[in-house]
């Protein structure tokens, strides 16, 4: 019997992303921070976001900052030029975005503007979003394969989240 190694692993930190091809694997955990995981099924090539925020408040600054959801998109699609790609090539997977502060009314939904954002974003990009796990509550430990295009997902005590999926 022969022993396959397990592939690389880079681990996101919020505010980072990283693009690259397989074989490797891109993990994070998410609370109210978005996850967008994009793959290129033929050339087994992607990357993966973890923002925090929709965008920044002072549009001032000079440069790119993953930690907003708009920048670390924009990021992401240089490297998917960078790789002689297109937008259209990839597949999307959209995770996260949990309320993680359960009864407190005063503080802002975070999450879901994070999510609305990015389905917006890779609407417009036109990269088709093939599954998601997104909303509820709490946290979630995911692990993208870029050989393979799967993502490992786990959602200890979480719950409420709305899942999309290719297989229903």
């Amino acid at each position: 019997m022969t022993h396959t190694p397990t592939p690389p692993r880079i681990f996101l930190e919020p505010g980072e992303l990283f693009f690259g091809c397989a074989p490797l694997r891109i993990a994070t955990l998410l609370g109210s921070c978005v996850s967008i995981a994009l793959w290129h099924p033929r050339r087994h090539l992607g990357g993966m976001c973890h923002y925090v925020l929709q965008r920044r408040q002072n549009s001032h600054a000079n440069a790119a900052d993953g930690r907003y959801g708009d920048e670390a998109f924009a990021l992401l699609l240089e490297q998917i030029h960078a790789h002689g790609s297109r937008p259209g090539e990839f597949q999307a997977k959209l995770f996260g975005g949990g309320i993680m502060f359960s009864g407190s009314g005063t503080l802002p939904d975070i999450g879901s503007g994070n999510v609305a954002l990015g389905r917006r974003l890779l609407q417009e990009a036109g990269i088709p979003l093939i599954s998601e796990h997104v909303g509820g509550t709490g946290r979630r430990k995911l692990t993208f394969d870029l050989e393979t295009g799967h993502v490992w997902l786990a959602f200890p005590n979480g719950k409420g989240a709305h899942r999309r999926s290719p297989h229903g």
